[in-house]
């Protein structure tokens, strides 16, 4: 069966249409009333990064439907069940809707007018005592681009901290790093094209299965491939492979080394390109010399024949695609995994042809917005902080003196977290995020918020575990109430369009920067005659042009026709959204010489091995049914139903050791803490040995088990491989 059509079958929705979902089902949670659109909005999934088209359906002011947008290039009018569930999340129970300030202990209403004043004026005093660098901000990858370039300027060159990253941090630097160290620059070199041309897919801890469900259609239209698998778990991505590679944890890396060296002995690489476009050859060929067939298997547990079928098929292949999500970036040693996957693609030469790409499939639905124009990470346009040249460019398009422009990125937000705990940031702006369930080692964070002088937390809902800790909360817009763009995985700009009002006095994340800015005194320097997000779109068009990410010849006018236009597109490129745009294609990069640069790399084992007190490997992920932290999710019925609680999953053998039977309450246990009471799913779809429990529930949350470890490059979090033990819990479930 059609993977898609079974996921909409289990979650009881059309995968085209919610409005006709509606019926006399009580369990699903669905009302016996047909609920039909007066006019229909089109727009861009505020989910994952595919960035599928939408449409909503809107009646007497509420949105009561979405289908999908059968014009949009990403997925033909196709949906996910999270997808056409969607628009229940904007009347969903717990909507923020008025600005909150915490008067003795309790959180209480004010206006919009004493909430800026307040919080600039509170900001501005932290900072006058401790520094300018006390305040930290962190936000999220789901802004539109136009907030994101808004909210970058207001923090670097407005309050004048460079300590500002985003949650993104938590799941895609490691792929920026990566690419950036190999490439040169950031940015994914392929489409999704190559998903349907590739005669040879190599996946590596990638679920889009249950992760990135659409992007499956476009692996079920490519009947002419060899679906490669690596993934310490059998999941519903790995039962749909030809080639399955159950490798241990963790041992990702060693296996790409293993391929490298096979390919490169036997003479399957090209040596024109490497000649031509590379460097470092001969560093990375004498790095590999202990990867034999033997020792990779003695690592990865695959066997050395199953190691050589997959580098054989790899480098026999006349277009390869290799994809990647979490299972390899949450890792100490990710950049360097995403480098030796950039190693294999270029000495192939499979970057920058159809079917041929090293591919990082985005988490958020608009992680690459703030990535291309967020001044996080990086200067807007994928400049780079230690560059004079581009400072001083930006200074020139900004008219602003080159020595306001920061010349280095400030802390990662692991270590903004770090900063609160050592009283280093003593103010600290949260938004749209909520890392009391999605930061790691839990009891870290704790520690750190509870040392801040001034807690600010911006978002859609209230109370979530996050809010409820704040001094002052911000009710923002979320999807479907505000206007924008999103950029994908594929690097394809879509639309974002407003179907209704925000409830209440909720304001579009974009206004609230700018009533920032214009209190602070800096509202005009910086956003000159700027109302609306088109406004910071035109600056942005600017401010890219020329750059790899250039959009200078994307308009709004043109969105909205073609549905999403990939980047780089300069004035005057086709604005066909079926012509896939590709980098690399010339085989320059962006790099001071124009060659990619070859990276050895070295494998290492995970930084928290078991042991007899804690003998189980823990691993988490995601469900289909739920988002994240379950902010928008946990409040929809029909996904809430389907997926109600956290569950874990232990092989037989090991449930046999302990005596434990399936469905029985059981509590995890790590050295940091417990999470206690989680339903036992008895199952060989893990191995002796490991064990698998979802991220999304804060009440089973994964994180207070998780540890304090991070990639020394990305900083990007080890949230799996973490040493647990598993006992039978005291009491029944509640």
């Amino acid at each position: 069966m059609n993977l898609l059509r079974w996921l909409a079958q289990k979650s009881g929705l059309d995968i085209r249409s919610a409005e006709y979902s509606y019926g006399e089902d009580p369990v699903l949670g669905f009302t016996s009333n047909r609920k039909h659109a007066d006019r229909w909005v089109n727009s861009t999934c505020g989910y994952c990064s595919v960035g599928c088209g939408m449409q909503l359906g809107v009646r007497e002011g509420k949105v009561v439907s979405v289908r999908g947008n059968p014009d949009h290039p990403v997925n033909l009018g196709k949906l996910c069940p999270k997808g056409l569930a969607e628009h229940y999340a904007i009347d969903a129970n717990g909507r923020a809707k008025y600005p909150l300030l915490r008067k003795n202990g309790q959180l209480a209403r004010i206006g919009w007018d004493v909430a800026i004043d307040t919080l600039v004026e509170r900001f501005r005093k932290i900072q006058q005592k401790y520094g300018p660098e006390s305040l930290g901000i962190v936000s999220t990858g789901q802004l539109v681009t136009e907030e994101f370039y808004a909210l970058g300027k207001l923090v670097q060159l407005g309050f004048g901290t460079t300590n500002y990253d985003g949650n993104t941090t938590l799941c895609m630097s490691t792929a920026v790093a990566g690419y950036k160290r190999s490439f040169g620059s950031d940015g994914p070199p392929g489409a999704y094209e190559d998903l349907e041309v590739a005669d040879v897919i190599l996946l590596i801890g990638a679920n889009i299965a249950e992760n990135h469900p659409i992007l499956c259609t476009r692996l079920e239209a490519n009947s002419a491939k060899t679906l490669i698998v690596a993934d310490p778990r059998v999941t519903k991505t790995a039962m749909m492979a030809d080639v399955y590679l159950p490798v241990k944890p963790r041992s990702d890396l060693a296996l790409i080394n293993a391929i490298l060296r096979i390919l490169i002995d036997e003479e399957l690489y090209n040596k024109e390109y490497v000649e031509l476009h590379t460097t470092g050859f001969a560093e990375l060929r004498a790095s590999l010399a202990p990867y034999t067939v033997d020792y990779a298997a003695s690592i990865t547990g695959l066997s050395p024949e199953l190691i050589r079928k997959t580098a054989l098929l790899y480098g026999n292949a006349k277009a390869a695609f290799i994809g990647w999500t979490m299972g390899v970036n949450h890792s100490t040693k990710g950049t360097e995994t995403v480098n030796a996957i950039n190693n294999l693609a270029l000495i192939t030469q499979n970057i920058g042809r159809p079917g041929a790409s090293p591919f990082s499939i985005t988490g958020q639905c608009n992680a690459m917005g703030t990535r291309e124009a967020g001044f996080s990470s990086g200067l807007p346009g994928y400049r780079k902080f230690e560059s004079s040249e581009d400072r001083e460019e930006l200074a020139r398009l900004w008219n602003l003196p080159v020595d306001r422009i920061p010349t280095k990125r400030g802390l990662a937000y692991p270590d903004i977290i770090e900063a609160a705990v050592s009283r280093k940031i003593r103010a600290l702006w949260i938004i749209g995020t909520n890392p009391l369930v999605s930061f790691p080692n839990i009891d870290v964070l704790k520690h750190g918020l509870g040392n801040l002088d001034f807690l600010v937390v911006q978002d859609g809902f209230h109370p979530t575990p996050t809010t409820e800790l704040a001094d002052m909360v911000l009710p923002a817009a979320i999807w479907g109430e505000k206007e924008g763009t999103y950029t994908n995985s594929e690097r394809r700009v879509s639309k974002v369009n407003a179907a209704v009002k925000p409830p209440g006095e909720a304001r579009r994340d974009f206004d609230i920067f700018l009533a920032v800015a214009e209190r602070l005194g800096c509202g005009k320097e910086l956003f000159p005659g700027w109302r609306n997000p088109s406004d910071a779109f035109e600056e942005w068009r600017r401010v890219s042009t020329g750059r790899l990410c250039d959009y200078s010849g994307i308009t709004y006018a043109a969105l909205e026709t073609a549905g999403g236009l990939q980047w780089p597109c300069p004035v005057g490129a086709s604005t066909n959204p079926a012509a896939p745009r590709r980098l690399y294609t010339d085989g320059r990069f962006q790099t001071d010489d124009g060659r990619a640069r070859l990276v050895p790399t070295q494998w290492a084992p995970f930084p928290e091995q078991p042991h007899p007190e804690f003998p189980l490997i823990l691993n988490t992920g995601r469900t289909v049914e739920h988002w994240h932290t379950r902010t928008k999710t946990g409040g929809i019925s029909i996904l809430q139903r389907l997926s109600p609680r956290a569950w874990l999953e232990m092989n037989p053998v090991d449930a046999g050791k302990l005596g434990l039977k399936p469905h029985e309450h059981v509590d995890v246990i790590s050295a940091r803490g417990r999470v206690s009471k989680v339903e036992l799913r008895i199952t060989e779809i893990v191995a002796p040995g490991q064990i698998f429990l979802p991220f999304h529930f804060v009440e089973s949350n994964a994180n207070q088990i998780t540890q304090s470890a991070f990639d020394p490059i990305s900083r990007e979090p080890n949230f799996k491989q973490c040493a647990v033990r598993v006992e039978k819990s005291s009491t029944a479930h509640a």
